[in-house]
């Protein structure tokens, strides 16, 4: 009788297979079973997401507390040499946009209070080929001013500009100070600006004409906080002001 014990060649077979290597897999290396990622734990794309949306909120913080803080003047004297009066877009028709007609409108009533003895319009064809400060300038004659109390920048494109090229219209004229008009939503980043030019200035504020909605208001102080970041990250540090040298 044969008492050998028979091979156990299931177990012998099954670890063969175990033992196989994948396709693509060395002989002899075992794959490290990749660990789960942690609950709560967020990926590199996550990380990033919020790093963007942090520092995007930061930014908008950052201009709104500049504009809550952005001075109104660097004088108290109630009388300037000179009324300027800042651009907004003209219509597609070639006349005052509601804001535009509302700063000028201001600008007719303090020349008629005595507060300068002239007004200078800047504004040059930004938006279509109409140029900004040809048409307040109409504007304001239409409404009673002399011709010769009247002056124009036509060149200015932006805030930045229209403050630079009023300087030098000043310094060639010998006028030392200014009040400066705008819209309300404007003013902030107009004095901000302003505050970094060698003249004594006031900003005045040219009330709506009419009725406003709410989201039209909402839609023009998101647009100049947006205006205010680009201003504080960018234009302060590499746009001059050649006049003011």
């Amino acid at each position: 009788m044969n008492s050998a014990k028979p091979r156990k060649q299931n177990s012998t077979k099954s670890q063969k297979q175990t033992s196989a290597p994948r396709p693509g897999q060395r002989a002899g290396r075992r794959v490290a079973p990749k660990k789960p990622r942690r609950p709560g734990r967020l990926g590199w794309l996550e990380r990033g997401v919020l790093i963007c949306v942090a520092l995007c909120l930061g930014l908008v913080a950052w201009a709104a507390v500049e504009r809550a803080l952005a001075p109104r003047g660097n004088t108290t004297q109630d009388h300037f040499d000179v009324l300027i009066v800042l651009g907004s877009p003209v219509d597609a028709d070639g006349n005052p946009s509601p804001r535009e007609l509302a700063r000028v409108t201001e600008a007719v009533d303090e020349y008629e209070r005595g507060v300068a003895p002239r007004i200078l319009f800047t504004g040059g064809a930004v938006d279509n080929r109409f140029v900004e400060a040809q048409v307040m300038a109409r504007t304001a004659e239409a409404q009673g001013i002399p011709a010769s109390a009247v002056l124009e920048d036509p060149a200015a494109r932006d805030t930045m500009e229209n403050t630079c090229n009023a300087l030098g219209i000043m310094r060639s004229h010998g006028w030392k100070s200014a009040e400066v008009i705008s819209s309300p939503s404007h003013l902030p980043r107009a004095g901000l600006i302003l505050s970094r030019l060698p003249i004594e200035w006031r900003v005045h504020a040219a009330p709506a004409l009419g009725p406003e909605g709410t989201a039209a208001k909402a839609e023009r102080a998101a647009v100049e906080i947006l205006k205010t970041v680009h201003y504080l990250v960018w234009s302060r540090q590499t746009e001059r002001c050649q006049a003011s040298e």
